[in-house]
């Protein structure tokens, strides 16, 4: 049985991506999302234009019982993996006092608990005859405190300091990890809206997502550590580096909240 690449978040358009970008080199794939029709639909057109094996199973990966049968699913059917893809996560936009609990849960459990629980579980699936390569979707939010988004940007972070660290673990074993960090990518309806309100810095900053997948596969197979996608982006993660967190999440925060209250259509500042 030939070993496949494992992708979370499938059938988002970021998760989409990197499935067409490795169907498209004729690796067989494992995919997974929430959407049973969704997964199937992506598979079927997968197999058929690509002559892949695509296997999928839907997951609510925030739950715990549902990553289990996953889990399960994979040990039964003896699946081995060379390549593993955590692309699942999701964000709330909106000051920290506003969110709702089950709003703040939701994001710590899927960009961290489940990317976290995903990746033992895979490491455990290995091709022993491969180098194992781990791709992990940040963002370029992982750099700075980041007021209106607190909670997502400080999942990212967890997630950068996360793969840096895991990659040193794993280099005894020749497996990488690499961590992908984009700013803005027209992924869902919500981003598109997010990405127009922030007006030509939202365009400058927002890349393709098929050149992102492709660029970070590449990446990935070649042990490259991080990748930030476009040189305006890498220009900005560098120019952050040299300003004072404190100084940065004033920045940041009077961008965010301006470009917040444009799109919920609010003429007065929120406080707190």
């Amino acid at each position: 049985m030939k070993s496949s690449v494992f992708i979370s978040g499938a059938t988002g358009g970021l998760g989409k991506a990197f499935a067409v970008e490795c169907a498209s080199h004729g690796w067989d794939l494992f995919l997974t999302d929430l959407s049973a029709d969704r997964l199937a639909t992506l598979a079927d057109s997968l197999q058929n234009t690509y002559g892949v094996q695509v296997r999928h199973q839907d997951c609510d990966l925030t739950d715990l019982a549902s990553r289990s049968r996953l889990f399960e699913t994979l040990q039964a059917a003896g699946l081995r993996f060379w390549a593993l893809v955590n692309v699942a996560g999701v964000d709330f936009e909106g000051p920290f006092s506003h969110q709702t609990r089950q709003a703040i849960r939701t994001i710590l459990r899927l960009n961290i608990e489940a990317t976290l629980d995903v990746t033992h579980d895979l490491l455990e699936r290995t091709d022993p005859s491969r180098p194992f390569r781990i791709i992990n979707v940040a963002s370029l939010a992982a750099f700075y405190p980041m007021p209106v988004k607190a909670t997502y940007a400080a999942s990212k972070r967890f997630l950068l300091d996360f793969s840096l660290a895991l990659r040193e673990e794993l280099r005894g074993r020749g497996a990488t990890v690499t961590v992908l960090c984009p700013a803005g990518m027209p992924t869902t309806p919500d981003c598109i809206d997010g990405i127009e309100v922030q007006g030509l810095m939202g365009q400058l900053t927002t890349q393709n997502i098929g050149s992102v997948a492709a660029k970070t596969l590449d990446a990935a197979l070649r042990g490259r550590p991080l990748v930030i996608p476009g040189l305006i982006n890498q220009l900005l993660q560098m120019a952050g580096s040299l300003v004072p967190p404190t100084g940065l999440a004033n920045l940041i925060g009077k961008r965010w909240q301006a470009a917040y209250l444009q799109r919920m259509r609010i003429t007065e500042p929120v406080e707190g």
